[in-house]
């Protein structure tokens, strides 16, 4: 009798479950390599100044492996240092200028929104245009106006922290107040209507309704205020000449400009420090930042 000869049959269901890996593959799957690549080029920087900080050596230059050793004798050196003025001097001039910043920026978003008067449009242009010049072209012109200022009026001259928080409020102005436009539009005029006709002024509208109702873009532009401000170093440097006045940026510079005598295990701690009230800040009002930067590019 001759033999039967029989060729394996694929079973449906494991064909199907091969069809589904490869479209999951390339649908999801290929985002978690991506992912791993993406967190791990934004971690080790951070790892790197993290092992530095408890390095006893103050170096990972010959170095194979991160927090081979681990020390707190570098956080430890900070306070034989100016660390906690210069930070100090960083938290008071931030917090001014946020705190000034979002005022002004809030109150001249509202009146372009709310208001019609002369020159409005080409107020509003301005402002855009003079953010379009780099920020470098004003230095020159600052250092020279605070320093003819200063022989007037000292406080507001060279050296002077409040002078500082002026030149970046005036810097800060222009972008707050055409940010916080886009989002006061949003706020329906017929609030201001209806409170209108129960007697409200302009004041009490603006404080107790739409400063209510447009917080979102108030934490967006306090908290980047505050990250600008608190981590900038060229405008400090330029204005603060004494040491007691530096801010932590300026200080920190002063470590490991000496590449022959630079500590680079102090500033990563000093890094490490200066990092947390960013951080903190910034989980505190990350639910606001998306709301805040997007719902005022709805409607302009």
């Amino acid at each position: 009798m001759a033999e039967r000869t029989t060729t394996p049959v694929v079973a449906p269901d494991a064909s199907r479950a091969g069809a589904r890996r490869r479209r999951w593959w390339a649908e999801v799957g290929w985002k978690y390599p991506l992912a791993a690549v993406v967190v791990f080029y934004a971690a080790f920087p951070l790892a790197y100044v993290l092992s530095a900080s408890l390095a006893p050596s103050g170096t990972l230059t010959g170095s194979t492996q991160l927090f081979r050793e681990v020390s707190g004798q570098n956080f430890a050196a900070l306070g034989d240092t100016r660390f906690w003025q210069w930070a100090a001097n960083s938290l008071v001039i931030a917090s001014s200028v946020v705190v000034g910043a979002v005022l002004m920026g809030a109150a001249a978003a509202y009146a372009f929104s709310r208001f019609r008067f002369t020159g409005r449009r080409l107020s509003l242009t301005s402002l855009l245009v003079v953010q379009m010049f780099p920020q470098m072209l004003a230095f020159i012109a600052i250092f020279l106006l605070l320093l003819t200022l200063g022989e007037v009026v000292p406080a507001l001259g060279l050296n002077s922290k409040l002078a500082l928080i002026c030149v970046y409020l005036g810097g800060a102005l222009g972008s707050n107040t055409f940010l916080m436009y886009g989002f006061f539009n949003t706020v329906p005029r017929e609030l201001d209507e209806a409170a209108k006709i129960d007697g409200a002024t302009h004041a009490q509208i603006y404080w107790t309704i739409v400063l209510r109702l447009v917080t979102p873009i108030l934490a967006t532009v306090a908290l980047l205020t505050f990250v600008a401000t608190f981590g900038d170093f060229v405008l400090a440097r330029v204005v603060l000449t004494s040491e007691q006045n530096w801010t932590l940026a300026v200080g920190m510079y002063g470590w490991v400009s000496d590449q022959l005598n630079a500590n680079w295990g102090l500033f990563a701690a000093g890094a490490v420090v200066a990092a947390l009230p960013v951080l903190a800040l910034f989980l505190f009002l990350q639910k606001y930042i998306v709301g805040g930067l997007t719902s005022g590019s709805v409607k302009g």
